[in-house]
């Protein structure tokens, strides 16, 4: 056995993904890493698994140095595994590589750069094995296969499984099949570096009548599929039993949307994830549809939310645009108003502090701009509709704003090339008028200065300091100027100061 797995090891090849409707960068464990791992331990049992990253490849590359003197932390090398003085020769003695990747949305990330396809290219000409890509970037491959041509012997735009590695796929397996092939985790989660926090993918789809112009999700899956609730928290289960702690509920359309709004399925499915994972550390959920949000149930479920979930918990929900015109022309559907009445459901729900100081459940906004309609009257729409909820007193947990891109298979993508809209010139000066007239004024207001922040662990240090966060769903980050702490570090910090994108601390208890 052992020869056998020096000889013909397989090799599932990270180079992370980011979707609206889940992040697959670490410390996230991706939906697709998951299903590449049950597929190729379903298909070849008894012969080992192992998990690299890209940073890992990028690592050996560099002849096994990172492009930072210590204790600066490396971007491009920062998420390596345990594998990382190995990844060249396993990559050149696999059988199978599976490489997840790719990005339906721009992103940009402090401690991880997604592999770019030069970085993949390079990374399989040391492959002599099958090579099979899963993920966003398997769109990309089908919409314009000479670029991707000889790159990969198939591609899975959504799952893998076991009965179908060599042949590809275009459409999801069905939650059946992965069940079937779903085994233990401990595997892949004991070749970490780091705690990961597991998505868990509640549905496929978008239950929403008219779909916005942008999204990649329904054309990932045009019809709407449910898992069972129990499915779901034996996969939670099965996580725990491998060692993680933290989990979100992320990889879908709209968390107050699953089951059709069913509040007994929502309230069995948080209390079935407590009670078989007693010792969990986090419990989040990701993306809320605010049309939903702002209806009566909406209401209750964000209460189920607040009472069943971990503080310092997130509901982003995307308006998009407060722009009419724009609104009208992308089906974006959700209007202002209809917005303040969600944000106001989740601050009534959400906003009281738990144990740990922090609010249980605050709402998230997203805003996208270089959306069809656009003028220069969009960002101030987008300012004056900001304002209103600051002048409200409603709190709000984080701002995403990015711009629009043309994803495959969608509306927007079939609009071709379009002229230029303002923000293509403009963005950085509109980001920035956000960023000082609503976020660093909303993060004084969630975080005031004094406030003790627990749980926190060092994960990244740079020029300007140490960077903290605690593990969850869009979680907040809290910079120790002028201090270098090694990464994996603990300690509670107080709030000293407030930027944008980021908070000020202090440290309390010393590291450890």
């Amino acid at each position: 056995m052992e020869g056998e797995e020096r000889m013909h090891p397989l090799v599932i090849l990270d180079c992370f993904t980011v979707e609206p409707s889940g992040l697959g960068v670490p410390p996230y464990l991706s939906t697709y890493v998951r299903s590449a791992w049950s597929a190729l331990t379903r298909a070849r049992p008894g012969v080992v698994v192992h998990y690299l990253t890209i940073d890992d490849v990028r690592w050996c590359l560099a002849g096994g140095r990172a492009a930072v003197e210590p204790p600066l932390s490396d971007p491009l090398t920062y998420s390596a595994t345990i594998n990382r003085s190995n990844a060249i020769q396993l990559l050149r003695d696999a059988e199978i590589v599976v490489v997840v990747a790719g990005d339906a949305v721009p992103s940009v990330h402090l401690h991880a750069v997604n592999g770019s396809l030069e970085e993949i290219a390079r990374a399989l000409a040391c492959v002599r094995g099958r090579r099979y890509l899963l993920g966003p970037l398997s769109t990309y491959a089908l919409n314009a296969p000479a670029q991707y041509a000889g790159l990969f012997d198939a591609v899975h735009t959504h799952t893998v499984t076991s009965g179908d590695l060599a042949l590809g796929s275009k459409q999801p397996t069905t939650y059946g099949q992965a069940r079937a092939d779903r085994g233990s985790f401990s595997g892949l989660v004991e070749q970490m570096n780091w705690r990961p926090i597991a998505e868990l993918e509640l549905y496929r789809g978008c239950t929403r009548r008219k779909f916005c112009d942008f999204c990649n999700e329904p054309a990932k899956s045009p019809l709407v599929a449910f898992r069972d609730v129990d499915d779901i928290v034996e996969e939670a289960t099965q996580l725990y039993a491998a060692g993680v702690r933290n989990f979100r509920l992320g990889q879908q359309t709209c968390f107050f949307s699953y089951r059709h709004r069913d509040e007994d399925a929502i309230r069995a499915l948080l209390g079935g994830i407590r009670e078989r994972c007693p010792a969990l550390e986090v419990l989040h959920i990701d993306n809320a549809d605010p049309l939903t949000v702002a209806t009566p149930v909406g209401l209750r479920i964000a209460k189920l939310v607040a009472d069943h979930c971990t503080e310092g918990n997130c509901a982003p929900m995307g308006i998009e645009s407060f722009d009419p015109a724009v609104i009208e022309r992308n089906t974006l559907t959700c209007t202002p108003q209809i917005l303040m009445r969600a944000v106001e459901h989740i601050n009534e729900a959400g906003a009281d502090r738990g144990p740990g100081g922090l609010p249980k459940l605050l709402p998230g906004l997203n805003l996208i701009y270089g959306l069809p309609g656009e003028t220069h009257g969009t960002h101030v729409a987008n300012l004056r509709g900001l304002a209103e909820i600051l002048d409200a007193g409603l709190l709000c947990h984080r701002t995403n704003v990015r711009l629009a891109r043309a994803f495959p298979g969608t509306p927007l993508a079939a609009l071709g090339e379009r002229p230029p809209p303002p923000s293509a010139e403009h963005f950085a000066t509109w980001k920035a008028d956000i960023d000082f007239a609503w976020d660093q004024p909303m993060k004084e207001r969630v975080y005031p200065a004094g406030l003790r922040v627990p749980g926190l662990h060092s994960y990244f240090v740079g020029q300007g300091g140490t960077w903290w966060r605690r593990l969850g769903s869009y979680s907040i980050q809290v910079v120790e100027r002028n201090a270098a702490v090694p990464p994996g570090s603990t300690a509670d910090l107080t709030v000293i100061g407030h930027a944008p994108r980021m908070i000020y601390g202090e440290r309390l208890a010393a590291a450890a």
